[in-house]
């Protein structure tokens, strides 16, 4: 908020100096180190080095124009051409006071809107969500928590992976191996436990890969009794997903899985052929990126030699559904880092298939999750951890602190505060890691009140719900407005990161890192704690007590709608 006031006087200024300047990277952000300031400005350097002028001598003729008086204290020119910003308190509580009386949460939504879809999850149809696909799905989720808060329209897509080579071997397995008690007991057990044992005698036997092409080709072309299997292994297994979903509180506007593009291939292949950019290679349809170093030795297969289509063709197509149905102005797939050379070749094709396509395509990827051994995270034999028994294993956990610490609770209250704290854990411990980073799985760390954690931030909100009761109880609530003078270093300094709220949004927004809301949360919510050790609330008086209950509201305000943003839900008591 504030720092949008103080950008904006600033790119006024710059722009009567400095008319052909980019008035973009005129940016006012918080300061690194608070004894320089409360904001910074680094823009003056770049904006002299472009013209070969000395950046110093540009700041002092900012300054001579810059009125800032309302806002700021003081405004200095630092180093080689920083710009640093100290606030007055008078205009910090000006700010805290709109945001009392519900003017806004401290953010301002974008003044140019844009549409954006987020492809994220996908699993594979016929096998259980396991641990590598919470990164995605969490992740996902969270940008777009965030950027329709900041007021973009935003249309997340589940591309599920429902089509493909995989269910021949599955439709003969199902028809020869299949145990409809285990299928009606635990559909995704089942159908993962058929496709292992049928891929491992697909690899043995001739006569079953026969089978099993045989059964693909039924599928392929519409027969009946095959098209109602495949059907019914998508139903199930997106009654299963949906449970998960429904657990993570995690919703898609879409589902249209690699199935739903199946019509289109062969046009797409056609048409990259006509244009010349794709052509024939040893009996498959391929396309080369000579011109592009990087992929000059990474021809990308659209088709394979046997007629049959890939994932590269399957996105392509996807592509074109999208930007003809929804006009999105980015796109951002949300997948692991395995795939950062399958986006680069699909996103250079689509530069030269659509030139005129006025679209953003963004690959977010991500690392790997760890056990504590360095290792790839699995169970003791070797599996996959299933999404489901991750779960399981952070609610009980959870259950298991919850009780320990209020034993007296009722069973069911300790289940519930078990579940948000336990699913929470999950979520904030995935999100906090810088994303393209692999990281170490530890209950330990996960679940510790203590620490940057989801506990420790929700501990926070807990407290503050727990003090605002007590004001109510005890009839320490007053009507009377508050006026927030920040008398004490403690005070000051947790308004000041109030303001930053936004701040934070557009910067995890723009470089699509959670983490940076993360960090804001835990240094709020330790903020908090540093103001409630040295500032008595309800034992204070008149409008001391007024401003102090009022930014014990506004703290625990941001907190629920910060945590929120993560997909991490709050608790009255823990």
């Amino acid at each position: 908020m504030l720092h949008l006031l103080l950008q904006e006087r600033l790119q006024s200024v710059v722009q009567n100096i400095l008319p052909d300047a980019n008035l973009r990277l005129v940016q006012v952000r918080p300061c690194p180190d608070p004894k320089f300031g409360d904001y910074q400005s680094i823009a003056l350097m770049a904006l002299a080095r472009e013209r070969k002028r000395n950046p110093r001598q540009i700041a002092e003729q900012v300054l001579k124009q810059l009125d800032l008086s309302e806002f700021c204290d003081k405004v200095e020119i630092a180093g080689p051409g920083f710009l640093n910003f100290r606030i007055k308190p008078a205009a910090i509580s000006r700010i805290l006071q709109q945001a009392a009386r519900g003017e806004h949460q401290f953010l301002q939504p974008s003044s140019a809107p844009r549409t954006v879809v987020i492809d994220f999850s996908s699993p594979n149809v016929a096998k259980p969500m396991h641990v590598g696909h919470i990164r995605s799905t969490i992740l996902g989720d969270c940008l777009a928590r965030v950027l329709r808060l900041l007021g973009h329209r935003v249309i997340t897509d589940n591309h599920i992976g429902d089509w493909g080579t995989q269910f021949g071997k599955l439709l003969l397995g199902w028809k020869t191996m299949r145990d409809d008690a285990a299928l009606l007991r635990e559909p995704l057990e089942e159908m993962g436990r058929i496709y292992k044992e049928i891929n491992a005698r697909f690899e043995a036997d001739d006569q079953v890969k026969a089978q099993a092409r045989h059964e693909l080709l039924k599928l392929q072309s519409g027969d009946p009794e095959n098209t109602r299997i495949w059907q019914e292994m998508i139903r199930l297994s997106l009654q299963e997903f949906d449970q998960i979903y429904r657990r993570l509180a995690i919703q898609f506007d879409h589902l249209l899985g690699e199935s739903f593009y199946n019509p289109q291939l062969q046009s797409v292949v056609a048409d990259l052929q006509s244009r010349g950019i794709a052509r024939e290679s040893e009996g498959a349809t391929v396309v080369f990126f000579d011109d592009i170093p990087e992929l000059k030795e990474q021809p990308a297969l659209i088709r394979k030699s046997d007629g049959a289509a890939n994932y590269t063709t399957t996105d392509l197509a996807t592509l074109e559904y999208r930007l003809k149905t929804w006009q999105p102005d980015e796109i951002i797939y949300v997948t692991d880092a395995r795939q950062q050379l399958h986006f680069k070749q699909l996103f250079a094709i689509l530069e030269r298939w659509k030139p005129d396509a006025q679209v953003k395509l963004t690959h977010v990827w991500f690392g790997m999750i760890l056990g504590e051994d360095g290792k790839p995270f699995k169970t003791r034999t070797g599996e996959n951890v299933k999404l489901k028994d991750l779960l399981d294993e952070a609610e009980q956990r959870a259950f298991d602190v919850v009780t320990a610490k209020n034993p007296d609770l009722p069973e069911a209250e300790r289940r519930e505060i078990a579940r948000v704290i336990g699913l929470g854990a999950i979520k904030y411990s995935d999100l906090l890691p810088n994303r393209q980073s692999d990281y170490a799985f530890s209950w330990e760390k996960m679940l510790a009140l203590t620490g940057n954690t989801a506990p420790y931030v929700q501990y926070a909100y807990t407290r503050i719900q727990s003090i605002l009761r007590k004001a109510a109880e005890t009839g320490a609530i007053s009507q009377a407005a508050p006026e927030f003078l920040l008398n004490s270093a403690e005070e000051l300094d947790l308004a000041k990161h109030l303001l930053n709220f936004g701040i934070v949004l557009e910067a995890v927004a723009d470089e699509y890192r959670p983490n940076y809301l993360c960090n804001y949360l835990y240094d709020l919510a330790s903020l908090f704690a540093r103001f409630f050790e040295h500032c008595p609330v309800l034992k204070s008086e008149g409008q001391e007590r007024i401003d102090r209950l009022a930014l014990c509201q506004l703290t625990g305000r941001i907190l629920r709608q910060g945590l929120n943003l993560l997909g991490i839900e709050t608790t009255e008591k823990m």
